[in-house]
């Protein structure tokens, strides 16, 4: 218990210094306002912010970028409970009650209390964190070459499974990702590998390239694709404050959705977006009169509300333990780790524990400044809600060109992510998603590397992945989940979590 506290005093004196706390407000004022601006999603503002947080400590930027994530979460309850657009995924189930709540005039309260129940939801993951940490740091210690390519194995399958639509094409869109991340020289034999004699790709595909096309230049094209109906409330906002009965209907759900949704971010592969899903589920489920839910339930903004910010959080676990991403956001921040010179996983408590606890820290800092960014500020919000998308995106386009130039002044960068763009949006136009290959690219290089190395540890055995008890454990989960997952019933099933009513 003594190294707890004196971790969390430790993280606290990073996250406060004058620096780190205005790298956390700026991160979370652009993740708010990504959030609350749809069509702009953290994945998107975190590829093109990549380039700029170059020039930064990587404490100060890993601190940055963690505030966009989780400042989106906040921001997508915003344009969910105001417009009944989810500015991100998470916020989908928010805008069923939410929405409705702000055209009987209960907005404020509404807002108030995604807010509140956000920030419990925060902190109480934050502790999360801090106690998980370092128990989950001396278990990966103890992991090998062989055990670590069967859990990077596993967070793939967790990946299809938890990923939406199709179960093949999520595959195929995870071997497109590793397939891309060997193109280049290869570090051991010097041989180029799938470079066709070009010598811009000798020395592979830049991370931010790849991200900033695929997830940038692609999410433009395809919100140009769309009509926009903003159905802004044109009612008053009201009190911000929730009454005594309001915070009584709301604190049970408020905790309930916190320990859900603090589960299953921990999950690999997206287990995050589950949360406000299975927390609204919950919530349905117990209530007296569910006949309520979606007529205006505050049960069904706070439950939610709470489940999406504490799995956002918690979805830090992976990456932070065992440096492996359980979804998109979290590879840009493997790929951030990287470009500072961190190598992801167990070591980075030991050897950057100013960097592990700092951010830990700075998530609780970071939910204290959205408590303020976003209530005294929700006027704001809204009139930027009214800012047409084509007067954005010549903007959005520019800032990814010249952020892209910016890092190695080659003009084929700026070629490639408009390539990449390309392919993202045709990706997405016939239903694939493009964040399994994202992740795929990002482990498929560890993957690589650890592979190797068990091999040349054993000698070249192949059997070394089974002979291990804890590296077959992890290969036999992977299989039984990829074989449930592929059952017709229980198919059905996931396919319908992601259509909740």
């Amino acid at each position: 218990m003594g190294d707890f506290f004196s971790n969390l005093s430790l993280g606290f004196g990073v996250a406060l210094s004058l620096q780190n706390l205005g790298l956390a407000f700026l991160g979370c004022l652009v993740g708010t306002l990504v959030g609350v601006l749809p069509g702009v999603g953290p994945i998107a503002t975190i590829a093109m912010l990549l380039p700029i947080t170059f020039g930064l400590d990587p404490v100060g930027a890993l601190i940055m970028l963690a505030g966009i994530y989780y400042g989106a979460q906040y921001g997508g309850s915003t344009t969910a409970i105001l417009v009944n657009i989810p500015g991100e995924a998470t916020s989908v189930v928010t805008a069923l009650d939410g929405h409705q709540m702000a055209r009987q005039g209960r907005a404020g309260v509404a807002l108030g209390i995604a807010a509140i129940g956000s920030f419990i939801a925060g902190t109480f993951a934050t502790l999360v964190i801090a106690a998980l940490g370092k128990p989950l740091t001396g278990l990966a210690l103890l992991f090998g070459p062989t055990e670590y390519f069967s859990l990077m194995v596993m967070g793939l399958v967790f990946a299809v499974v938890l990923a939406h639509g199709s179960i093949l094409k999520a595959v195929a869109m995870i071997l497109l990702g590793i397939l891309l991340s060997t193109v280049g020289t290869d570090l051991e034999t010097g041989e180029e590998r799938m470079t066709f004699g070009l010598p811009f790709l000798a020395d592979g595909i830049d991370f931010a390239v790849l991200a900033m096309g695929i997830f940038g230049i692609a999410e433009i094209m395809r919100n140009l694709d769309h009509t926009e109906h903003r159905d802004v409330v044109r009612q008053a906002i009201g009190r911000l404050l929730p009454s005594k009965e309001d915070f009584r209907q709301a604190a049970a759900p408020i905790a309930r959705g916190t320990v859900i949704g603090a589960i299953l971010g921990i999950l690999p592969g997206n287990g995050a977006v589950l949360g406000p899903f299975a927390a609204y589920t919950v919530e349905k489920k117990l209530a007296k009169d569910p006949s309520r839910f979606g007529r205006g339930a505050i049960e069904g903004v706070a439950g939610p509300e709470s489940a999406n910010n504490a799995g956002a959080q918690t979805s830090f676990i992976p990456l932070l333990t065992l440096g492996i991403p359980p979804n998109a956001v979290m590879a840009l921040m493997v790929g951030a780790m990287t470009i500072h010179g961190i190598v992801p996983g167990p070591q980075v408590m030991t050897k950057n524990p100013d960097l592990f606890w700092g951010m830990i820290a700075s998530m609780w800092v970071g939910n204290l400044m959205l408590l303020i960014i976003n209530l005294p500020l929700v006027g704001v919000w809204v009139r930027l809600l009214k800012v047409p998308y084509r007067l954005m995106f010549p903007a959005i386009l520019m800032f990814c060109c010249i952020g892209i130039y910016s890092i190695n002044s080659l003009p084929t960068d700026v070629m490639f992510i408009a390539f990449f763009g390309l392919v993202g949006y045709a990706l997405i136009k016939l239903g694939f998603e493009p964040a399994p290959l994202l992740l795929g690219f990002v482990l498929g290089k560890l993957m690589e590397e650890n592979f190797r190395r068990a091999l040349i540890i054993s000698r070249g055995e192949i059997m070394t992945f089974v002979d291990h008890p804890v590296s077959a454990g992890l290969l036999v989960v992977a299989l039984i989940v990829l074989v449930l997952a592929l059952l017709p019933t229980i198919r059905k099933g996931r396919d319908e979590v992601f259509v909740e009513d």
